[in-house]
């Protein structure tokens, strides 16, 4: 069926960004349009309930079937008598507790609810940049999802970026293969988000916000040569068996989904719809569709950068002392944090005696006197643990680690998200935030809005990080590392844990595990604290090599973790970015390459009226044969300047402009 109603089948009746159509022929119509009419959303109902999208008139989703089952009850969509629509318009200002992009956000949307014969329901939103739909079920009591389906299908010659799963048991962090959609049969399955490249450069990234209580989205092919996607999730766990003292899989599993009570919202289907790479960069649509702040004061919560000890394996030398997992260690982590910036210190696995109790103290470290001098200096502490393991001993480890002054928590493994482990993730964030305690999850599905219901819940993994060259360069490199931006991070905050300082060129790479070393340039990784949000940023590498790099040092005492705007100066998907980002009255620019050198002219038509001076950090002219080779810069600049920033294969570049202030006479 073609993306437009015919006009002799319909009458239509508009209000609020809705035509409702007077079936013929017993087919029952709707179409939402967004608040500028930019995309347009169509509902039909007849032998199944099926919606399409369009941008500015050329299909993105051709029609695809969505609907829920619940045990005992059949197929929402399927319920008898004609569905009643009502429509409402919204506008919403959202303030950031933790800023990711922006400080504050203004959004509106456009809604369409069809209440269906027994007051179930399913909720469409069009906003300018996406489009969302969620079912709602009205009865009360237990509710049993058997099954839901949820389609999405694109035009001929579409293509995805597609984070290709072996197993639902996983940590969700695969490479994105650009793959012919319509060559992804029906037993292939990725993990959500996927960035679909649709025909004449359009993109639709798809995912899901306000994940509660219910299993999580993969997408499977559709099969049969069809260019599109279909939703896969996770049934619930009757019986795990723990491998170790961290993997817990699902042993056995029910023919349903969830097992939960009504009444209530099912997650929302998120897509976004581009017609350029560089709107991916700016959207906070996951964000906006998920519920508000749980947490009244959150004042207690703050960004910052994290000296972090597991990446480098403690490779500190040049000091009087045994290096290790020991009080006198982790002061001089401390004392490297409070001279240059950084709010945290990140104790990894190691610190316990025991990574199954999560109240046991490794000897030779005094955790009480080294969270007392952190404090001292101004630096807090946060402490790893197995997901498990703080599951055992929930709130007297919390009550522990509040009354220490610990800052936060890693919660790291879970590598699941069945309802029961869905479940988890609240049950985490809430009670953390009870106790005044930041949570980083690792080992973590991809975040779906949990933030903004619980703002000290700052990053997540869900990525193939810099961890990853410790063993392997088959899993992250200059490639990856720029399609990351354009999907992963279109979710949520990345715990990505930039910041290497060993860097080399493709053929000088090496998987030491203790002395590792990151694909690309120098300034490639600098670059990165611009480009890659996480209001808790890791400092990967060790204080010895920062101290032997003054230099690179100076920009990373300065690049704050959160921002006040965000402007886009270049992007395209999978080969470079350039974002431009304001705190306070200073700006930050960071610019990536894939393997291919580039020169980019980078525009600064975002700087207001005045005078500036920019301190630029560039692949220096050997940069390819040696990815530390950087040159340092100062120039002045004013708005609408033009810098040319030369980036080498698997290069970078990171500016710092700051206002000239003349002395006063």
């Amino acid at each position: 069926m073609s993306g437009r109603f015919s006009a002799l089948a319909f009458l239509g009746v508009h209000c609020a960004g809705l035509t409702m159509a007077v079936p013929s022929n017993g087919e029952e119509a709707w179409t939402l349009e967004s608040p500028s009419s930019r995309l347009k959303v169509e509902v039909r109902r007849g032998e199944e309930l099926t919606y399409a999208v369009s941008l500015r008139g050329e299909p993105v989703v051709l029609p695809s079937a969505i609907d829920l089952k619940i045990e005992g009850a059949g197929w929402m969509a399927g319920d008898g008598g004609p569905c009643k629509a009502t429509t409402r318009s919204a506008k919403e200002t959202i303030e950031f507790p933790v800023p990711r992009k922006y400080r504050r956000l203004d959004v509106k949307y456009n809604e369409l609810r069809l209440a269906l014969g027994n007051g179930d329901a399913l909720v469409f939103r069009a906003y300018d940049e996406g489009v969302a739909y969620r079912w709602h079920a009205a009865r009360e009591g237990e509710i049993v999802v058997a099954e839901e389906r949820a389609q999405f299908t694109f035009p001929d010659k579409t293509k995805a970026w597609f984070p290709e799963e072996e197993s639902i048991f996983s940590h969700q962090e695969r490479q994105y293969k650009h793959l012919e959609l319509a060559d992804v049969g029906e037993d292939r399955f990725g993990s959500t988000g996927v960035l679909v490249d649709l025909p004449g450069g359009r993109k639709l990234y798809l995912s899901e916000s306000d994940l509660a209580s219910y299993p999580g989205m993969f997408l499977r092919g559709m099969g049969a040569g069809k260019p599109g996607l279909v939703g896969k999730f996770a049934p619930y766990a009757l019986e795990t068996e723990a491998k170790n003292d961290r993997d817990v899989p699902v042993t056995k599993a029910a023919p349903y989904l969830a097992r939960t009570a009504g009444p209530r919202s099912f997650p929302w289907r998120v897509m976004i719809v581009t017609e350029d790479d560089a709107e991916l960069l700016t959207s906070e649509l996951v964000y906006a569709l998920a519920p508000p702040s749980e947490i009244g004061d959150a004042s207690w919560i703050k960004p910052g950068k994290v000296a972090w000890e597991w990446w480098n394996a403690i490779d500190v030398y040049g000091v009087d002392f045994k290096a290790g997992v020991n009080t006198e260690t982790y002061k001089y982590f401390v004392d490297f944090a409070a001279d240059h910036g950084v709010a945290y210190l990140l104790l990894d696995e190691g610190w316990c005696a025991d990574s199954s109790d999560v109240l046991s103290v490794r000897e030779g470290l005094d955790l009480e006197e080294l969270v007392r001098y952190g404090q001292e200096r101004g630096v807090g502490v946060i402490l790893w643990v197995l997901w498990n393991a703080l599951d055992v001993k929930l709130e007297p480890a919390l009550e522990k680690y509040e009354q220490l002054g610990v800052a936060g928590i890693k919660v790291d493994f879970m590598q699941r998200d069945d309802q029961w482990m869905v479940e988890y993730y609240h049950r985490i964030a809430r009670q953390a935030a009870k106790h005044r305690l930041m949570v980083d999850f690792h080992g973590a599905y991809k975040p779906t809005g949990l933030r903004r219901q619980f703002p000290n819940v700052m990053t997540s993994e869900g990525v193939t990080g810099l961890e990853q060259y410790k063993w392997t360069d088959q899993m992250t490199n200059p490639e990856q590392e720029l399609v990351l931006p354009f999907v992963r991070m279109v979710a949520g905050p990345m715990d990505f844990t930039p910041g290497a300082m060993s860097n080399a060129s493709r053929g000088d790479w090496k998987a030491i595990g203790n002395h590792p070393m990151s694909f690309g340039t120098r300034c490639h990784q600098l670059a990165m604290f611009v480009v890659y949000e996480s209001p808790l940023q890791m400092l990967a590498d060790s204080p010895t090599h920062y101290l032997e790099e003054p230099e690179c040092l100076e920009f990373l005492a300065a690049v704050p973790t959160v921002w006040d705007e965000l402007h886009v100066l270049e992007a395209k998907a999978a080969d470079y970015v350039a974002l431009a980002r304001k705190s306070g009255d200073q700006w930050f620019v960071g610019a990536m390459t894939d393997w291919t050198r580039r020169t980019l002219q980078l525009k600064l038509d975002f700087l207001p009226e005045g005078e500036y001076e920019l301190h630029a950090w560039s692949d220096g002219v050997n940069a390819e044969r040696n990815g530390r080779d950087f040159r340092r810069s100062v120039q002045q600049v004013k708005r609408g300047a033009v810098v040319q920033a030369e980036l080498a294969p698997g290069g970078g570049w990171a500016g710092w402009i700051k206002p000239v202030r003349r002395p006063a006479r």
